[in-house]
Parts: structure tokens; sequence; C-alpha cells
């Protein structure tokens, strides 16, 4: 499993025909994100409230992808193994090279934090116009196995004096891979320690269906279908491809099979149904089951069935990463798109820039903190067959925060 990437000098990097594969893959060789100069405008006014933005983060350089990968093999909420102390470095050194190329095919490095500080700047701006009770607003950023970590956040909003603090996860539909163990972190970063949290902690859990996270999709949809020739338009299948779960997850409980299915029904349902879709699965990594089917053999079964006018999606990410700029756009688009004869294949680009993304983040923001409420009702329901009883302390600590 790798995590994360986008090429902000470029709009999307995209397939739409035949004689567009060897440009974008010159444009995916070439383009560098700007990480370094990554917008972020927040004032020196002492924040009230602040805004932890959970995600899994990427190497923003080719150096720091041993260490990120290292990090990742080590989470056991992600992931068990045997002797993972021992293993997890091994495993990490072994695949650093070919994962090092990846991100060299993509500019050189993941612009996660460049998207996530672009957004959450946009988002506090909107929150300070919205809600001067709970003003100034400051967002944090706090990935699992890349700086700033969790933790790092963490203790940055407890130096700066925050008196309510909201944990906002940035993936939208839950997995306990995910959103999970992000709020784990949290748990466990304040079980370490001896005195009990200055600020009162809250979470937004999942928003799989929020209205203007649906529009956002949509308006990249229906701008990216005009691009396909008017003859071809009405017979274009829509994938909307997530990350895949390794089935022994799926069977303990976790829901976020059926959120994502959540967000893909009402998109389409906003598009009036459009064209025909499917909801696949990409990223299997391992010999074990993972849910399917898998989004490279949906495009080759339909290209074997007359369909090679293909919209890829990303459904459950809203920043580009190297499941889009590299598994989508160069290993399926490109790659498997040729070998398998489409006519034409597109990716929608993620919600990134999209300033009506910034609108769906401080309106979910604003809602909550209007609602005191600690978290969602289904984030206090462990899976029916949990295995981590770190889980359930967690959960236990967000509920118990009084609002």
């Amino acid at each position: 499993m790798h995590a994360d990437v986008k090429c902000p000098s470029t709009r999307r990097l995209f397939v739409t025909d035949k004689s567009r594969w060897s440009s974008t893959a010159a444009a995916a060789s070439t383009a560098k994100p700007d990480i370094e100069n990554a917008p972020l405008s927040q004032d020196n006014r002492k924040p009230k409230t602040g805004i932890l933005m959970l995600n899994m983060g990427g190497p923003e350089k080719i150096e720091h992808v041993e260490d990120f990968l290292f990090r990742l093999f080590m989470d056991r909420d992600l992931m068990t193994l045997p002797v993972q102390n021992k293993l997890a470095p091994f495993i990490a050194k072994r695949r650093t090279p070919k994962i090092q190329e990846q991100y060299r095919r993509i500019g050189g490095g993941s612009p996660i934090k460049m998207w996530t500080s672009l957004q959450g700047d946009g988002m506090v701006k909107l929150l300070d116009e919205m809600s001067p009770d709970t003003a100034p607003h400051k967002f944090y950023i706090g990935f699992r196995y890349v700086h700033p970590l969790t933790e790092e956040a963490i203790e940055e909003m407890e130096r700066d004096g925050i008196e309510r603090a909201v944990a906002f996860t940035q993936y939208p539909q839950y997995s306990c891979s995910t959103t999970g163990s992000s709020l784990n972190a949290i748990y466990r970063y304040y079980s370490s320690k001896p005195t009990k949290p200055s600020m009162r902690w809250s979470a937004i859990d999942r928003w799989p269906t929020h209205p203007l996270l649906i529009e956002c999709f949509a308006e990249h949809i229906r701008r990216e279908l005009e691009m396909f020739p008017p003859e071809k338009r009405d017979d274009v299948v829509i994938l909307f491809s997530a990350h895949s779960l390794p089935m022994s997850v799926v069977n303990r409980g976790d829901p976020y099979p059926q959120e994502v299915g959540a967000t893909v029904q009402h998109v389409m349902e906003k598009l009036n149904y459009c064209n025909p879709y499917r909801l696949v699965w990409q990223s299997k990594v391992g010999p074990m089951p993972w849910l399917g089917p898998q989004t490279d053999e949906t495009i080759k079964g339909l290209c074997q069935r007359g369909k090679k006018n293909l919209l890829l999606v990303p459904i459950a990410f809203t920043s580009d990463h190297i499941e889009t700029l590299h598994e989508l756009d160069i290993e399926y688009a490109q790659v498997l798109g040729k070998e398998c004869g489409v006519e034409n294949i597109r990716r929608a680009e993620s919600l990134n820039g999209n300033p009506l993304f910034f609108k769906a983040l401080a309106d979910l923001v604003h809602n909550h903190l209007m609602s005191r409420e600690s978290c969602s009702k289904q984030l206090t329901l462990r899976c029916p067959l949990c295995m981590n009883p770190v889980c359930g302390q967690t959960k236990a600590f967000f509920a118990s925060q009084k609002h």
C-alpha cells in the first residue's frame, strides 16, 4: 500500500486519446510540485479554535520515502505483521527504490502538504466570517507517516493555547485503517502523558454525503465528460475508483465500503445518472483477498466487451497523490489503456484547489461547532469483530469530551 500526489503546475495529468500518451508521460516526468512555497497566510492572532486536518501524508522529497514507508509498515492500526519491529524496516528498505521511482515520475515528491495548506487556509478564512464566536480559527496539519506528524501538531496546538480542538479527517469515508488510525494517534498521545488535554476535543470523523462535497465531485465529472468527443459522450463509462481494503478488514465490519458507495450514489443522483458507472477498487497489495473488482481488471474487462471510452474518478481522495498521479494516470490510463486499446480514457481532477471545496470544509466545521457534539454516533460503535482494544479507548476518549 502506498499513499499519496499532484503536480500543481498542471491542472491534471490525463490521457484523452492515443495521441496524448507520450506528451502526458513527458509532463508527468518533468512537472515538479512547488511544495516549499505552499500558501500559509494564517495571522499571528492567538487562535481560539484549532482544526487538526488529519491525513496519511506523503514524502515531499525522494530521500523521505524510506522513512515514510517505515512508519506506514509500523502502524499496527493499519496492518499487523509478525515481528513487526524487524519486518517493517526490512519491507520498507526493500520497497523504497520502486516507490522512489514512482515519485520521480510524478515530479519528485508528494504535494499533499501543499494542497492541505491551501485547503486549510481557504477553510479558516471562511470560518472566521461564518463563526465569529469561535474565531480566530487556525488549521494544523497532522500526518500519520511524515512530518508534521499528528503528535507534533497536537504539541503545537497545546503551545498555542487552543480552547477548542477539532480533529477533522480529510478522508470523507471512514475506515479504521485511515481515520481510525489518526484518531488512535491522538488518544495514544494523551494516554502517554500524565496530564489531561488542556483543550476540549471533538471529531469530524466522516462526511461521505455532504452536499458540497457531492457537488464538487459532480462538477469535476461534468467538466471532464465535456472533453470526450460528442458522439462518444453518452457511451462513457464512469469508473469511481477508491483504495481497496483487505477482506479481513471488511469482514470485521469496517464501514468504509458502504460509505464510499453512499458517496457514489449521491454523486450519480446529482448527475441524473447521465452515464453507466461502476464502483471499483485500486491499490491491492499482496496475495490475500482484497475488496474488488480491481480498477485495472475492470478496465481490461470493459475493453474486451467493447466499452472503450472511460472516465476514472478518484472518489475516496480529495487531493491528488500517488494513487491518482501514478497508478491511475500512468499505470492505468497510459500503459494499461494502450495495451487494452481504449479509444478515450480520462481522469477527473481531484478536488485540490477548488474554492467550492474550501466552502465544503468550512461548512462542515461550522456545522460541527454549532452542533456541540463531540463526534458522530457512528464513531462510538466499534466494528462488530474489532480486534484492536485501542479503538474502544479512542472512541471513549472522544465520546467523553464535554462541550
